[in-house]
């Protein structure tokens, strides 16, 4: 006897997206895209696979995504690549090596599809997970970053199931305002170490301004008590951030300054946020990241950009769309019987499209018993029974499933009469 063969089931942290949840995230990006477009923004899509360095010179090699949450490969002709695990970095490079400076500047861009990241899987994180997130290309100015906080923001409101959550926000300032922050930061941890949690200790040699990302108890009332970067900000970035502020408020644009803020990758500059849920899940963010061009170039370009992450945004929407779903019948089923009534079904279910009248159906069954016991099931309101005779005379029987009352109509009155009862 042959041994029983397991199904192979699919790598931890991925995630089989079901038709249901499919068809909710088509219409959060459809409804996103109509946002950015209105605002001006293009749609582009860069490669899922990009060059290894493009990472680890943007991202930085201190950094948790590079040193550990990379899924790297190496092709037959000896080049390295990695699965993309984030879209600033490709999205640059696709304007310099595109040549995109032509264009008239700022360039605004969207773009949506997988990311992937090596990392412990968690509510609303997988490995391979989904992102909407739009760049603004060629603009210093802070406009740029109140237009790009103001399209997520709406598209937060009006395209999730998301009734209340916070926006934060903080400035990381240049590399000059950085570099004396970090020094005092780390002299400040440094009389803290012996207390730190292990990702602290490393962090403090490695990547200083990640000390303000740690989420255990254990460091949480020294990180309270960490300077803050705001009081070490030059001039120019006390003014660019005051002016972003002016400009939110303006739009009416509620925020909250965290100080504690920091996006931990090593291009970005200036403007840090993140949108936040009431439970502490950050489900969107970005911020200003004026020096990667010049570090996967040389050359100089001004950007900032966000992101949201699709899953965990629509997670309240899709549990309360599965317990509608459960308790909400579907109002119509069809049901045919016989060969030249199954021939024509097609014709009927397309009257019931083009009526915009949604119907459940199952053609390959060819028993009334099969058919009713499913339209039963599904909480079918009326059921429509097209039979030969029906099909012969151009009419269709409607059965009430409630009181079990039936009356044939002519199939041009079908439409009005269904919308009429439904």
């Amino acid at each position: 006897m042959p041994a029983k063969k397991e199904l192979v089931k699919k790598g931890k942290g991925m995630k089989d997206i079901l038709p249901e949840e499919c068809l909710l995230r088509e219409k959060f990006v459809d409804k996103a895209k109509a946002i950015a477009e209105f605002y001006g923004f293009e749609p582009i899509q860069t490669p899922y696979l990009e060059k290894v360095e493009l990472f680890t010179s943007a991202i930085g090699e201190s950094t948790d995504i590079v040193e550990k949450e990379m899924y790297n490969l190496k092709t037959k002709g000896g080049e390295k690549l990695v699965l993309r695990p984030e879209g600033t970095a490709p999205i640059v490079r696709a304007y310099l090596e595109n040549g995109m400076h032509t264009k008239p500047q700022p360039v605004m861009l969207y773009y949506s599809g997988s990311f992937f990241r090596y990392e412990r899987p968690q509510k609303g994180r997988r490995r391979e997970h989904q992102q909407f997130g739009i760049e603004v290309l060629g603009e210093e100015d802070s406009i740029a970053d109140a237009l790009v906080i103001r399209i997520l923001f709406a598209i937060l409101e009006e395209a999730t199931g998301i009734k209340s959550f916070s926006l934060r926000l903080n400035s990381v300032g240049d590399k000059e305002c950085r570099k004396n922050y970090q020094k005092e930061l780390t002299a400040y941890y440094r009389k803290h170490a012996k207390s730190l949690c292990k990702n602290c200790e490393r962090r403090l040699k490695t990547n200083p301004l990640r000390l303000l990302d740690c989420k255990e108890e254990e460091c949480a009332p020294i990180k309270e008590d960490a300077p803050q970067i705001i009081d070490y900000l030059c001039n120019s970035c006390t003014n660019h951030f005051k002016e972003l502020l002016e400009i939110l408020d303006a739009s009416g644009t509620p925020y909250y300054l965290d100080h504690h803020l920091v996006r931990g990758l090593d291009y970005y500059s200036r403007t840090a946020f993140e949108f936040v849920s009431e439970e502490g899940l950050a489900f969107g963010g970005g911020g200003r990241y004026d020096p990667l061009a010049e570090i996967i170039s040389g050359k100089e370009l001004p950007g900032v950009g966000g992101s949201i992450g699709v899953e965990r945004a629509l997670e309240t929407k899709l549990e309360k769309q599965r317990s509608e779903s459960a308790q909400k019948p579907i109002k119509v089923f069809f049901i045919q019987l016989g060969t030249g009534a199954k021939h024509k079904s097609l014709y009927v279910l397309e009257m019931l499209r083009k009526a915009k009248i949604p119907a459940k159906h199952s053609l390959s069954k060819n028993s009334i018993k099969s058919q009713l016991a499913i339209a039963s099931k599904l909480g079918a309101s009326y059921t429509l029974i097209f039979g030969q005779k029906e099909a012969l005379e151009n009419s269709i029987i409607i059965r009430d499933m409630e009181t079990a009352s039936q009356e044939t109509v002519n199939l041009e009155k079908l439409t009005d009469y269904l919308k009429k009862k439904i």
